[in-house]
């Protein structure tokens, strides 16, 4: 390992305030209205936050939620209905992300909505989604999230549903298959699910949907000597229970339950800040029998408002709902993008940016001190309201934003840094909310067919806090060589690293290089080396990066896609970090980049580029497409000798 560090590895990311740049200068010019362009979002309190675009199905189980509580209204239905039909593609479906294939799932729950709001089943938009459905094998094909808004409305039996006993809140950490085996959005949501499946509730919807249905054989089950035909037959088991579930251990259950659920909520009504665990709350609460103008449904249902967006559109006004909302992150990028571009530590954007920030700091114990306890509190989460779930991924971000502010942090930077040392996992890597959340076999239960349910260490998130670590002077410390260590095994055998919470291997590499590089690895390095070869081999041939959503599930895809701002930011961070900003396909990056810039100082992005989970549920951030182009331009552009020295607004 000695052999790959250099006794003092060089900053990467220094701010740039000498002369050498001038106005006329293209790329100069194009980072100067970006630039601007940002410091002109800024919030008068000091933060930023990009709207988080994912696909409808928010949109769909919301007026499903509003309906099985009786609350939905007319105007919300026609906002949400007028929204949900803008987003159908020409084949009746509807996609998870932008430019992607249809979903069977997420186009069933959007009929759902689109019949709600009164559209007909005739009507040609419905028609053609009908056809969709069938072709893709009809209801019984869908995920169980969405067989499970179907028996909520007595459109599926609740007995054809996997099981969720409630007495799994009961089970100590120590065992197998308890709630901490699952990751926090998974836990989040499986408390309250297991509330509504037990108590197996049905509403009206006011109409059938025999038309998306298809006669279909009983799926045989898995083999019995396989992990799956195993769990499959526990499955069953647990379904028997709950037919015959009665007396005071189920009471107990639901008690139990319904206290971790209230426990968790957040100041802003949400539970963890997203979408899947806030509405299965709020029902699980309104079943046991939560009025609805008790304080913490009202709390919640109020919360939902600030999560919704409202825009004017030709065909009339629309609402959609953002899964979740990303200041802390957005602010974090926001101060060192303007940091790379010039600004100085002291500025006013920064300082209040800066003090924000701090005011952000979590100094209360979450659900990661179950399998961290001796662990200091410390750290920043996602959202504006999320203090029972700090994530490593912001802790580090934030922690490197504030040195760039000026603002005294010191006290909470030692704080984030140590509750950082104290969530490494066991393998030397990071996950981005709890330590040591492996345990794979929970993803095999038969309820758990969408989405990550674990939180293992991802490269992306070790990268970022190796970086943060490397800055606060711990690069030669064990800790920092463990993550290193723990990433240089994680490249893969291309030369690229996986990104969990980026699309894809672009996110992955560019996080990485300027991770290893920081932390001393030499540029010269074999996986730096491999790194390198892999980006240019992917560029775009206009200059650009991309890669598409599909590379998550089909590896033809890895690299590839339509180029954008952020992609291409992304692999000009790891390119500049590994000495090789300067060369030619780094330039053709800039000049993309340049000749692609909105006249405001932004660019377009319609593509999604941010991971929920892989190979299911994507997010398009509405700051990436500037936060990073800026960190690019200014990162090569001082490189080139300084930025301007007019870089002060």
């Amino acid at each position: 390992m000695t052999e790959l560090l250099s006794s003092k590895p060089k900053p990467t990311t220094s701010p740039a305030t000498k002369a050498g740049g001038t106005a006329s200068d293209p790329a100069w010019a194009a980072l100067r209205r970006a630039r601007d362009h940002l410091l002109g979002l800024q919030d008068d309190a000091g933060w930023w936050k990009g709207n988080l675009a994912t696909n409808v199905t928010m949109d769909a189980e919301d007026l499903l939620l509003r309906q099985f509580l009786g609350i939905r209204t007319a105007e919300q239905t026609a906002e949400s209905a007028r929204w949900i039909r803008s987003q159908q593609r020409p084949d009746g479906s509807w996609a998870t992300f932008h430019g992607g294939p249809g979903d069977l799932s997420t186009t069933i729950e959007a009929y759902l909505a689109l019949r709600l709001a009164g559209d007909t089943p005739d009507a040609p938009h419905l028609a053609t989604a009908a056809r969709f459905v069938r072709a893709h094998g009809g209801l019984a094909a869908s995920r169980v999230f969405t067989r499970f808004w179907l028996a909520l409305f007595g459109h599926w039996p609740w007995s054809q549903l996997p099981a969720v006993p409630p007495e799994l809140v009961l089970l100590p950490h120590w065992m197998p298959f308890n709630v901490y085996d699952f990751a926090c959005w998974a836990r989040q949501t499986i408390v309250p699910l297991s509330i509504v499946r037990a108590l197996r509730p049905v509403r009206e919807l006011g109409f059938g949907i025999d038309e998306l249905r298809i006669p279909t054989a009983a799926p045989r089950p898995p083999r019995l000597r396989s992990r799956a035909g195993v769990l499959h037959r526990l499955d069953r088991v647990a379904s028997g229970y709950e037919r015959i579930a009665r007396g005071p251990v189920r009471r107990h259950a639901l008690r139990r339950a319904a206290e971790w659920i209230v426990a968790r909520q957040e100041a802003d009504g949400s539970w963890g800040g997203i979408q899947p665990p806030w509405v299965y709350s709020l029902m699980a609460l309104h079943l046991l029998g939560y009025p609805l103008d008790h304080p913490v449904l009202r709390a919640g249902l109020d919360g939902l408002e600030r999560f919704t967006v409202r825009e004017q559109t030709e065909d009339g006004p629309v609402r959609w709902l953002e899964a979740c909302q990303s200041p802390v992150w957005d602010t974090a990028l926001a101060v060192t993008a303007l940091s790379d571009a010039g600004l100085p530590a002291g500025h006013a954007a920064l300082e209040r940016a800066g003090n924000w920030l701090l005011k952000e700091e979590i100094r209360v114990r979450g659900d990661w001190a179950v399998r961290r306890p001796k662990t200091p509190v410390g750290g920043w989460a996602f959202e504006f309201e999320n203090d029972g779930y700090a994530d490593t991924d912001d802790t580090a971000e934030v922690i490197m934003a504030l040195r760039r502010t000026g603002v005294p942090a010191e006290a909470a930077v030692l704080r984030g840094t140590r509750w950082l040392l104290g969530m490494q996992c066991r393998d030397g890597g990071w996950g981005a909310f709890d330590a040591d959340n492996t345990r794979a076999i929970v993803g095999d239960l038969p309820f758990c067919d969408f989405g990550e349910v674990t939180d293992p260490p991802s490269a992306d998130v070790t990268a970022h806090i190796v970086e943060a670590l490397a800055a606060e002077n711990f690069a030669g410390t064990a800790p920092v060589r463990r993550g290193v260590h723990w990433l240089l095994r994680a490249q893969e055998p291309d030369g690229s690293w996986f990104g969990r919470w980026g699309a894809n291997h672009v996110y992955g590499t560019g996080a990485v290089v300027p991770a290893l590089v920081a932390a001393g690895v030499k540029p010269g390095h074999p996986a730096i080396r491999a790194a390198v070869d892999w980006l240019h081999a992917h560029q775009n041939p206009d200059g650009g990066w991309g890669e598409d959503m599909r590379s998550y599930r089909d590896p033809s895809w890895i690299g590839r896609g339509e180029s954008t701002a952020s992609q291409t930011a992304w692999a000009l961070l790891a390119l500049h970090a590994a000495g090789h900003g300067a060369g030619e396909p780094a330039q053709r990056g800039v000049r993309w980049l340049v000749d692609t810039q909105r006249p405001d100082g932004g660019w377009d992005e319609p593509h999604y580029t941010g991971t929920g989970f892989p190979g299911d549920f994507y997010i398009n951030y509405g700051m990436y497409r500037l936060v990073f182009p800026i960190s690019a331009l200014g990162r090569i552009l001082n490189a080139r000798g300084g930025l301007t020295a007019e870089v002060v607004p």
